[in-house]
């Protein structure tokens, strides 16, 4: 592939957090890594010289670079971990088993353990993490250990046992860091319960937790007891800054398939994520072109058949946005909460930013395919009858009524035609009118257009409200256009878009292409329309300060500006060169209006 291939690859990767994946050209993966920010991390391979000779051999051999979303910097960790471990490619460090990043545990049996470990036991027990920092988990165990007694020996304390007196109550007893369940002392409900806020704490969930911890911290206080209540504040600054669980890793999702899908009025992007043990070893997404407009149901059953026959799936358990159809022996599941939720979440944004990535390719590589797409797009999200190849937009630039102008600026295909800009000087309105003005300007653009047999925009916008669609509105009506032209108004504040007689504004996705595609136009002429008014304001004060000086004329100013170029030469300027280009008379009336 060639150096163009990559360039191209590199521009559409996103600026998340993420893994990246590097393949070479029998498709093998070559190196897998985490970054911060995936499109600098990826960049630099291929925009820097590389001291490693290895380096410089890996990057030779990239022929296509595949990465994976995820929301933090912390879940890039854990995925990349996953991944190497699963396709150990050549040029990654061996990570040869799973004790790399430690959990909590609370253990399956009668009055609970609660500690770390690097190795996961499936005997019922429950893990949450992994934790990529050791302080954390240290951290959390010690606050545990400080809020709830909990035992800490190894004894299989069974109801029979305790009954026969088989244990006696330890150090740890004594020194109140247990409540003694091995002799009875403790209930198995008191203990349970203590158990249920350890989970809530550990999982993040600290509304419970935090009224016992201000009330431990108000008791000290008022005890007089600053360091005990200085110890607990810290603690709590830590528990509360710690991430709680992974959406990467999770050992109670096991051997499941994720599938999303996301669509627009073309093509279709169905995510695939692939669990094993808990651990997401494989992202993969395909673009689907839509041939009889197929519904988002009918894209992802057809995927989910493809992709689970193209990667080998085994899983008998799927999860899924909606309701769907499958074969018999597979359990399907629609995810509203939780850790598998989140895992859907996250199969929803690679498809996202996927289509993205589709849509920054194809402006470059096949931009008529592009158009045709955002075109639809545009027709669809605001309820047109045509597609809106030609659109112009309008805007009012006036201060304090002081030189007011208008400005049109023209879009054609989605792109700016500057060649068709217009400005447009009020002649008709006397000050700060911004609805006569608006009546005035539509009504000689189109008055004009319709003269000269010039083609009509399918769309026209108007930067601001129902006020200024009215004022447009008459104009069109007397040209006899009303209903030829779709027109809409743009609310500056909370883009409202505003219809012809409907009083109620729609709202389009902040997001959109759509929107942003108006929101271009607005600004455009918003500029388009500053810059003309500078220039108008600029003029005229340059005219009059130099036109009120008596015997000094438009002629005889244009001639000083020619000459010095700005009023603030034509006052530095000599007697002398005054004389030169205006001569003795009127050069003599400027340096004494001057000086």
């Amino acid at each position: 592939m060639s150096q163009a291939s990559i360039e191209l690859q590199l521009q559409t990767i996103p600026n998340n957090p993420g893994v990246y994946q590097f393949y070479d050209k029998e498709g093998k993966i070559l190196y897998v890594g985490k970054a911060k920010n995936l499109k600098k991390r990826v960049s630099s391979y291929f925009h820097k010289e590389h001291d490693s000779g290895k380096t410089r051999v890996l990057v030779k051999k990239i022929v296509e670079i595949r990465h994976i979303v995820v929301p933090t910097e912390t879940d890039a960790l854990l995925l990349e971990n996953n991944m190497i471990k699963k396709y150990q490619p050549r040029y990654n460090v061996m990570l040869k088993d799973d004790k790399t990043y430690p959990w909590i545990c609370i253990k399956n049996e009668r009055f609970p353990r609660v500690f770390s470990t690097r190795k996961l036991v499936r005997d019922g027990s429950e893990y949450f993490g992994p934790y990529t920092n050791v302080r954390t988990v240290r951290a959390l165990l010690e606050l545990i250990k400080d809020l709830y007694p909990l035992r800490t020996c190894s004894y299989d304390l069974s109801k029979e046992k305790i009954d026969a007196g088989r244990y006696k109550v330890c150090l740890e007893y004594h020194i109140g860091n247990c409540l003694g369940p091995c002799e009875g002392i403790q209930s198995t409900e008191s203990y349970d319960q203590q158990i249920k806020a350890i989970r809530e704490i550990v999982k993040g969930n600290l509304k419970e937790s935090l009224q016992l911890f201000k009330k431990q911290m108000k008791d000290f206080a008022e005890a007089l007891k600053f360091e005990e209540a200085q110890k607990i504040k810290e603690k709590l600054e830590v528990l509360e800054n710690y991430q709680a669980k992974s959406t990467i890793v999770h050992p109670r999702i096991t051997n499941v398939d994720v599938f999303t899908v996301v669509s627009d009025e073309a093509y279709g992007y169905v995510n695939f994520l692939q669990l094993s043990y808990g651990a997401i070893i494989r992202s993969h997404t395909i673009e689907m072109k839509k041939k009889l407009d197929e519904t988002d149901r009918e894209l992802l059953e057809l995927a989910i058949i493809e992709l689970r026959q193209r990667f080998h799936s085994q899983s008998k358990e799927i999860y899924v946005p909606f309701e769907i159809t499958m074969e018999e022996g597979i359990k399907v599941t629609i995810p509203k909460v939780g850790d598998k939720r989140k895992l859907l979440d996250l199969s929803e944004r690679n498809a996202k930013f996927y289509r993205q990535e589709r849509f920054k390719q194809a402006k470059i590589t096949d931009p008529d395919r592009h158009v045709n797409r955002l075109m639809a797009q545009m027709k669809k999200d605001l309820r047109l009858s045509e597609e809106p190849r030609h659109i112009e937009c309008f805007d009012n630039s006036n201060i304090q009524g002081t030189n007011p102008v208008a400005a049109c600026v023209v879009f054609k295909n989605g792109k700016p035609s500057k060649k068709d800009y217009r400005h447009f000087n009020i002649k008709t309105v006397e000050g700060p009118d911004d609805f006569a003005s608006m009546e005035e300007v539509v009504h000689r653009r189109y008055r004009r257009l319709l003269d000269e047999n010039q083609s009509l925009p399918q769309l026209i916008i108007i930067d601001g409200g129902k006020g200024q669609l009215s004022s447009a509105l008459k104009s069109l009506d007397a040209l006899g256009l009303r209903g030829q032209i779709a027109i809409i108004g743009i609310a500056k504040r909370l883009e409202e878009i505003y219809y012809p007689g409907d009083s109620i504004p729609m709202y389009l996705d902040k997001k959109s292409e759509t929107l942003k595609v108006i929101q271009y136009l607005r600004n455009e002429a918003h500029r388009f329309g500053i810059t003309f008014h500078r220039q108008k304001r600029s003029k005229a004060a340059i005219d009059s300060e130099l036109e009120n000086i008596p015997g000094v004329g438009e002629k005889t100013a244009v001639e000083l500006l020619k000459e010095f170029k700005s009023v603030k030469r034509i006052k530095e300027a000599s007697i002398e060169k005054l004389i030169e280009v205006v001569g003795v008379s009127k050069a003599q009336k400027i340096y004494e209006a001057f000086h």
